[in-house]
């Protein structure tokens, strides 16, 4: 490769020159960069934006759900005893709740045989009752037969019986004794009691050998013996009597689960009540939210006179013009009864936009749940006369639809970011090609001048030869 030092021969600083030239060709491009410095950071907060009406839409849809108005909690001045929870509408009460004891699974146990003893072989029927009557009634559900092989130790038969779905567990418990077979229901209560009969291969299922080691049946001598009964638990719910299979009960109180943990030695004091918190929770995530899209569009949207500095979106009218229908949304009214403006129940709109919550005036307005569900839920009347949490989550869903204010501009943005991208590509093309040109010019023109200086050089040495020779 050739090695060229563009103006040795003229020595015209060409480089130089041309730099500058090229410089020049690239002056467009600061205004482009600029711009494209202004539609990201345009693009950016629109992000902002955008993300901010999803989460207004979101608080709003809270309190357009009918159920936000008809929440209630349970409490319980004894929780460690007795839990509570409570279904949406149900009705507000109170009650005294005694625990006199817990529901219990029931549990056999076998003898101990030496560790790895086979027990063999035969068949296990395990039936789901109840012994409460003093004699067994089976469940319902079909007896579970468990196939037990002849040489099969305590470990193996209670895989088996766990693999067999039968509504006990078993386990084997280890001691200096040697080791026994523990079975246990898998749910409390009085009629999920279990029964075990043998067929034992030896052809005798009662005595105090082979399978029938494992027989559990109070009628017959030999076999498991009883660990624990199943038995229920027993309360009473304002001195009433009542029993459950479980410690959680479901059908005793409409919309109410009870939890019973431990045997209490009084009464557990259990309420239910309105959730005011969970709705003054709500209202105020609302505001909080309207607030930060507000103030985001208020800082974008501002001209500091004293720095001359202007925000990002300043001049810019669908961002002007979408803090202008919030902040007129908030002001609106809907056909709702007694309360129609978000001012009759203290959310108050301040200057700049600012909305605040007037906790003693929502505290009155908490008074009548109905009222406020009808305030923000409302769904009689035109669009505008609905419900606020309605028609804010329809004006959110609007702003971020296709066709919405906030998508179209987003759209725009980005299309003025391609636009301006490839004008900064033609520019940069253009000084790029420009720069070629422009040193093949002043190259050509070095190498003329180049050789001029030798052309000049050589009749100088011409002229001084001949004056020489003329002397």
């Amino acid at each position: 490769m050739a090695i060229s030092s563009p103006g040795l021969a003229s020595g015209i600083d060409i480089q130089g020159i041309v730099s500058k030239l090229v410089a020049l060709e690239q002056a467009p491009l600061i205004p482009l960069q600029q711009k494209a410095a202004s539609f990201q950071s345009k693009l950016s907060i629109y992000g902002t934006i955008k993300s901010m009406v999803a989460g207004l839409g979101e608080a709003a849809a809270k309190l357009s759900d009918p159920k936000a108005w008809t929440s209630v909690r349970g409490m319980t001045t004894m929780p460690d005893a007795v839990g509570i929870s409570v279904a949406a509408g149900t009705a507000a009460t109170s009650m005294s709740i005694e625990v006199q004891s817990l529901a219990k699974a029931q549990s056999v146990a076998s003898g101990a045989v030496p560790n790895g003893t086979a027990m063999g072989g035969g068949s296990l029927s395990i039936q789901i009752g109840d012994w409460s009557g003093g004699s067994f009634a089976p469940g319902s559900a079909t007896a579970v037969n468990v196939n037990i092989d002849a040489g099969d130790s305590l470990s193996a038969i209670a895989a088996k019986i766990n693999a067999a779905g039968a509504g006990v567990n078993a386990t084997v418990l280890r001691d200096a004794s040697g080791e026994r077979l523990l079975m246990r229901s898998n749910t409390t209560g009085e009629v999920n009691g279990f029964r075990i009969q043998v067929t034992d291969d030896d052809g005798e299922p009662n005595d105090a050998n082979g399978l029938s080691r494992l027989a559990f049946d109070p009628g017959t001598a030999s076999g498991m013996t009883l660990s624990q009964a199943g038995e229920n638990a027993r309360a009473t719910v304002n001195n009433v009597p009542i029993t459950s299979a479980t410690n959680t009960i479901t059908d005793a109180l409409p919309g109410i689960t009870l939890t019973l943990s431990k045997v209490t030695t009084g009464p557990a004091e259990v309420a239910v009540s309105v959730d005011k918190e969970s709705m003054r929770k709500n209202i105020q995530a609302f505001v909080d939210t309207y607030n930060s899209i507000n103030n985001m569009l208020a800082t974008a949207t501002k001209y500091d006179p004293d720095t001359k500095v202007a925000g990002s979106l300043q001049g810019d009218s669908t961002a002007v013009g979408l803090q202008n229908a919030l902040r007129g949304m908030m002001r609106s009214v809907t056909a709702s009864e007694p309360y129609s403006r978000l001012l009759d129940v203290g959310i108050e709109m301040k200057t700049g936009g600012v909305m605040s919550v007037n906790t003693s005036k929502l505290d009155a307005a908490l008074q009548n749940p109905q009222a406020l569900q009808s305030l923000f839920a409302n769904t009689n009347g035109t669009a505008t006369e609905r419900g606020f949490g309605l028609k804010v989550k329809a004006f959110a869903d609007g702003l971020l639809s296709v066709n919405g204010l906030v998508s179209t501009r987003t759209e725009a943005l980005k299309g003025s970011i391609s636009r301006n991208t490839k004008e900064m590509e033609k520019v940069s093309d253009r000084a790029a090609r420009a720069e070629v040109r422009y040193l093949a010019q002043y190259n050509a023109m070095d190498a003329a001048v180049g050789q001029l200086s030798g052309l000049n050089a050589f009749v100088t040495q011409q002229i001084t030869l001949w004056n020489n020779i003329k002397r």
